[in-house]
């Protein structure tokens, strides 16, 4: 069963940018009955192998803009651990709440992406660089706080902001998962919300879907991809939204 979830998520999150943990944190909880914290740390680590393997893929295809990464991936590196913190201490449903309102809103800029490109127009290039850095700032803390790779958050960003394609914004948000996400991961695995006996088997179902992902993506047109991400951004923003109950992780 860690094995399908893996190999799910791995694909799921190569064929769209993302890292997976939109799918895996909720079968961790439903189908193997991890509690919150432990499903958002033992998410974090199989990312990490989600996002070499995509980003190797996509990295292949000339679809990483590495400037961006480093821009992205050094703030989010920084705010990784204070989110993983808090969600070992603080009650995480008005959290879930907020982030799901912000993924629906971030839906909607990205629907809006050929209106607002015009509107907004090319941003300088020290304008660019300062919103990918708050970008990742807020990245690296979600991630640590959900247990997500941050692609939901970094696509729309790199789209909108910094002017980047599709494939290129997925593969650069892939990249930057690896070491935003071994900072969460290991700050949840010292506060043992880490399932390791469920990696051995989640970590090769998760490489080996995130490179067939990554793959079909390439033969996808860029339209149909962006539609993908937001169908699925607004339905994990809609779950979070919902969440009512005050348990803590």
């Amino acid at each position: 069963m860690s094995f399908a979830i893996g190999l799910a998520a791995g694909c799921f999150g190569g064929l769209i940018g993302l890292g997976g943990g939109i799918i895996m944190v909720p079968l961790l909880v439903e189908l193997l009955h991890l509690d919150q914290c432990r499903a958002h740390g033992t998410s974090l680590v199989v990312l990490i192998f989600t996002g070499i393997s995509g980003g190797i893929s996509y990295g292949l295809h000339g679809q990483v803009d590495w400037k961006a990464a480093v821009l992205l991936a050094v703030p989010a590196m920084l705010l990784a651990a204070a989110g993983a913190r808090l969600a070992d201490r603080l009650p995480d449903w008005k959290l879930k709440k907020i982030f799901g309102a912000f993924l629906i809103f971030c839906s909607a800029l990205l629907l809006l992406k050929p209106v607002l490109a015009d509107w907004i127009g090319v941003l300088p290039d020290a304008v660019s660089d300062i919103a990918l850095v708050a970008t990742g700032a807020a990245t690296g803390f979600l991630s640590g706080l959900m247990g997500i790779g941050g692609g939901t958050i970094m696509i729309p960003a790199m789209i909108l902001l910094g002017g980047f394609t599709q494939h290129i914004a997925q593969g650069t948000a892939l990249l930057v998962m690896v070491p935003s996400g071994f900072v969460g991961a290991f700050t949840h695995w010292k506060l043992d919300n880490v399932a390791v006996e469920l990696l051995f088997s989640m970590v090769p179902g998760i490489v080996l879907g995130a490179f067939a992902g990554a793959g079909i993506a390439q033969f996808i047109p860029e339209a149909p991809l962006r539609w993908m991400f937001v169908l699925v951004a607004v339905y994990m923003g809609w779950r979070y939204v919902k969440v009512v109950s005050p348990d803590t992780c």
